[in-house]
C-alpha cells in the first residue's frame, strides 16, 4: 500500500513499528501532490521545507526511543483561511494574494504540539464563500472521482486533497455547510463541530456567529482523534468553552445501539432530493434499524425557512467583517486621487464577484430602514429554528438526513445561477444557525474505492447525523457503528 493512502491510525501504528519513517510518510504525500495536485487544483500553496522539518524532528525523537503521539509525523493539509505563522494565506482572494500570515491559529497551535507535519494550504471558495469550490480567485479544484465535477465548497481543496489521498487529513471550515458538503460530494468524513467547541483565533472571518473549524478524514475514527486535539477553550477567542470530553466508551459502542433513539425529519425528505440519493439515505437509516437502533420520524416546522434566515445573517456578518479589507492595513493596496476612492479602487480590483455580492446584500439588510424588516426577524426565525431542534432532542439521541439533495454536479453548471447554488446549503445550514454539531459520513463502505451500490452516477452520497449541542462525541460513536459495520 502507499503510504499516502493510510489514516492516521494506520501511520501512527506504522511509525511506532518503525515500518517507515515520518520523512518516508510525508515525502510519500508530497510526492502525490506533485503528481495530482496541477489536474485537482486541491492545493494554493505547498510547505515542503516546513513539512520535511516536521518529520524529521518526530524522527529523531523515534529514533531516541521517545513516546510519540497519535498524529506525531502524520502529514495534515490546512484550508488556506485558516493562519500558518510565516506561511502565505490568501483566503483564494486577489486581496490577500501576498499576505503573509504573522502567528499561528490557534487550532494550527495545538496540532503543532501535538507534532503534526504541515504539508501545505487547500484552495477554497473565495473567503470561504460558495458551495462548489469555483469561486476560488486561483481557479477552481475539481473532485477526484470526476474531474468534470465540482468537490463542493467551501472547503474543496481540503475535501479533495483527502479524497485523493494528498495528506492524510485536512482541516476545514463550515460556515453553512462547507466542511460537510464537500465531504459528502468527495466521500470522505467532515465534523462540524458544535459552535464553540473550536477556537476561531486565526481563522479569517466570514460570519462570526456560524463560523466553525473542523477535521475532514478517511474514517470517522480519524476524525474524532483530530477533534480532541484541536477541540477545547481558548482565551484569545471569547466564544470558545470548555467542555468535559467523556471518556471513549469503545467496548460497548454495540449495546448503546439498543437505546439509540434516531430522529429522522420528514422536512429534509421532500421535492427537489433526487430519488435515488433518498434510496441511499433511508438504506443507511434502515441499517441502524437492523442493528437495534429506533427510528423515529420527527418535525422540525421552521426548516423552510431555514435557507432565507441564513442568506440574511450570513451576508450581513461578511459585510461588516469584509469592511475591514480597505488596502491601508494589510492585503491589496490601490492608490486613488482621495481614501475613498484607493477604498473603491481596492475593493473592485480584489474582491470577486460572489465576495462582492454578498456584501452588497449584507450592507443593504443592515441599511436603515431595512436591519429591522430583515436583520432582527432572522435572528427571530434563527431562535424558533434552534427551539425545533430542542424540541426534537426531548424525543431522539440523534437526526439523520442527506448532507444534499444531489450529488456533485458539473463545473459551471450552477455558476450563473446563484439561488439554484444557495439551495446546494439546503440541508446543512440548520444546524450553523442553531450553532449544533454535524458529521457527514459516506454511505457504503467507507474505503478509498466505493462499490457501485454505495454510489449514485458513480459519486458518492453523504449521510448527516446531527446531535444536539455539545454532543460531538455522540454523533462521532453512532458514526463509528455505521463505519464498524459489515456494509
Amino acid at each position: 500500500m502507499q503510504l499516502n493512502n493510510l489514516t492516521i491510525t494506520q501511520a501512527h501504528q506504522g511509525l511506532k513499528k518503525k515500518e517507515f519513517s515520518a520523512l518516508e510518510l510525508t515525502e510519500s504525500v508530497l510526492n502525490r501532490i506533485r503528481k495530482r495536485n496541477p489536474e485537482i487544483n486541491a492545493y494554493l500553496t505547498i510547505t515542503e521545507e516546513l513539512a520535511l522539518n516536521q518529520a524529521k524532528r518526530v524522527d529523531n525523537k523515534i529514533a531516541n526511543k521517545e513516546e510519540i503521539g497519535i498524529l506525531e509525523g502524520i502529514p495534515v493539509a490546512v484550508k488556506d483561511a485558516i493562519l500558518v505563522d510565516g506561511i502565505k494565506c490568501t483566503a483564494a482572494s486577489k486581496i490577500l494574494e501576498n499576505y503573509i500570515a504573522p502567528y499561528d491559529a490557534t487550532v494550527i497551535k495545538r496540532l503543532k504540539k501535538a507534532g503534526a507535519v504541515i504539508v501545505g494550504k487547500t484552495n477554497l471558495d473565495e473567503f470561504t464563500m460558495g458551495a462548489s469550490g469555483e469561486n476560488s480567485a486561483f481557479g477552481p479544484t475539481k473532485n477526484p472521482h470526476d474531474l468534470k465535477r465540482v468537490p463542493g465548497g467551501s472547503s474543496s481543496g481540503s475535501a479533495a486533497a483527502v479524497a485523493d489521498n494528498q495528506t492524510i487529513y485536512a482541516l476545514g471550515t463550515d460556515t453553512g455547510g462547507s466542511i460537510r458538503q464537500p465531504a459528502s460530494f468527495c466521500g470522505i468524513v467532515g465534523l462540524k463541530p458544535t459552535y464553540g467547541r473550536v477556537s476561531r483565533y486565526g481563522l479569517i472571518t466570514h460570519a462570526s456567529s456560524l463560523d466553525q473549524i473542523g477535521p475532514m478524514t478517511k474514517t470517522v475514527e480519524d476524525a474524532e482523534i483530530v477533534f480532541n486535539a484541536i477541540q477545547g477553550k481558548d482565551e484569545k477567542d471569547a466564544t470558545s468553552m470548555s467542555v468535559e470530553v467523556q471518556p471513549q466508551q469503545r467496548s460497548d459502542l454495540g449495546s448503546q445501539i439498543k437505546d439509540l433513539k434516531i430522529g429522522v425529519p420528514k422536512e429534509y425528505f421532500v421535492e427537489g432530493i433526487d430519488p435515488r440519493v433518498e434510496k441511499l439515505i433511508r438504506k443507511a437509516i434502515n441499517k441502524y434499524q437492523e442493528m437495534g437502533a429506533k427510528i423515529v420520524e420527527v418535525s422540525l416546522p421552521h426548516t423552510e425557512y431555514a435557507l432565507a434566515c441564513y442568506y440574511i445573517i450570513m451576508p450581513a456578518e461578511a459585510s461588516a467583517n469584509l469592511a475591514r479589507y480597505d488596502g491601508i492595513k494589510y492585503g491589496l493596496s490601490e492608490k486613488g486621487k482621495d481614501l475613498l476612492e484607493g477604498y473603491l479602487k481596492t475593493k473592485q480590483k480584489g474582491f470577486g464577484d460572489e465576495v462582492t455580492r454578498r456584501i452588497m446584500m449584507g450592507t443593504y439588510l443592515l441599511s436603515s430602514g431595512y436591519y429591522d424588516a430583515y436583520y432582527l426577524k432572522a435572528q427571530k426565525v434563527r431562535t424558533l429554528i434552534k427551539q425545533d431542534f430542542d424540541k426534537v432532542f426531548e424525543k431522539v439521541d440523534v437526526l439523520m438526513t442527506p448532507v444534499s439533495p444531489t450529488t456533485a454536479f458539473k463545473i459551471g453548471e450552477k455558476a450563473t445561477d446563484p439561488v439554484s447554488m444557495y439551495l446546494s446549503d439546503i440541508y446543512t445550514v440548520s444546524l450553523n444557525l442553531a450553532g449544533l454539531p454535524g458529521i457527514s459520513l459516506p454511505v457504503g463502505p467507507l474505503r478509498q474505492s466505493f462499490s457501485e451500490a454505495s454510489k449514485v452516477n458513480g459519486l458518492p452520497v453523504g449521510l448527516q447525523i446531527i446531535g444536539q449541542q455539545f454532543n460531538d462525541q455522540k454523533i462521532l460513536q453512532v458514526a463509528k457503528l455505521y463505519e464498524k459495520s459489515d456494509l
